[in-house]
């Protein structure tokens, strides 16, 4: 009995260990990313960062406006948020509620298999496949669009959808749907006034997590977007991310100036972005569960 007491005790301290580690973690990156960020700030003025219209870090004065690399995130992560959400709640009314048993257990193997693809090889096969399409269909003079790009993150977002959707779906009691169906009401009556309102606050978090994942993609947005730093006109021009703003100049950028300084910046903004869209999900997930 002591032996198991004892075991218990170190695995509930190795749990809270973990958990408080993650957090220190977590405040030391923010922490790192202030820290170098804050000091274009002395230069800069915080107000033209965000809302500046241009981007010319190397021009002689540089300019550090960020307004279309934010624009450019928000029109792709829209974008590929209208293509995922309806497919991907859909996928998980199928898999949760439609699909035989041995199917099912196929297509979550599948979906959670799809998830671990590298998004450098989901871009490299955007750019041979979504973006000559793009040009030939639209008549544009480039594929390298912000649409294309949603297209491939929308890909990118659904086996987190699908997942935790499926899960949230699944987790409804059964008494809620044969109460439906004692009342007379078919299948798909149940699954749409019952089942859906049942598990709406899991659904959005799989939404939400759906679209972190969107925000905080690199290589497939820098593969498809054209990187154009200029003021977005629509789904058919090429734009640029923050993340892919970061990856693309980081390696060039002098250490200790204004566009070294300037890309942190860009960091805190992107963070600032996720650990919003993570709370929120936290907080639906939370009200789910009371």
């Amino acid at each position: 009995m002591n032996f198991r007491r004892i075991k218990e005790f170190f695995v509930e301290s190795a749990i809270k260990i973990s958990g408080i580690a993650s957090i220190f973690i977590v405040a030391l990156i923010f922490f790192f990313l202030l820290k170098e960020g804050v000091l274009l700030f002395k230069t800069e003025k915080i107000t033209h960062f965000i809302f500046g219209k241009n981007w010319y870090p190397i021009s002689d004065p540089p300019d550090f406006g960020i307004l279309p690399l934010i624009l450019g995130t928000l029109l792709v992560t829209l974008g590929a948020a209208l293509i995922a959400v309806p497919f991907g709640v859909a996928a998980a009314i199928y898999i949760s509620e439609v699909a035989p048993g041995k199917l099912k257990e196929v297509l979550k193997s599948g979906i959670e298999l799809l998830a671990a693809i590298p998004s450098v090889v989901l871009g490299f096969i955007g750019m041979i496949t979504i973006v000559p399409w793009m040009k030939i269909i639209f008549k544009i003079p480039t594929g390298l669009t912000a649409f294309s790009g949603s297209i491939v993150l929308a890909f990118m977002a659904m086996p987190t959808i699908v997942s935790i959707a499926e899960d949230a779906l699944h987790s409804v009691p059964k008494a809620y749907k044969e109460g439906a169906y004692a009342l007379g009401a078919t299948k798909w009556q149940t699954i749409y006034r019952v089942v859906l309102p049942a598990a709406s606050s899991g659904v959005v978090a799989a939404v939400m997590l759906g679209i972190g994942r969107v925000v905080g993609e690199t290589m497939a947005v820098m593969m498809l977007t054209g990187n154009s730093p200029s003021m977005p006109r629509g789904m058919l021009y090429p734009v640029r991310t923050l993340t892919a703003t970061i990856a693309a100049e980081m390696g060039e950028a002098v250490q200790g100036g204004d566009h070294y300084y300037a890309l942190f910046a860009i960091g805190i903004i992107l963070f600032l972005i996720t650990f919003a869209i993570n709370i929120t999900a936290d907080l639906v997930i939370h009200r789910k569960r009371q």
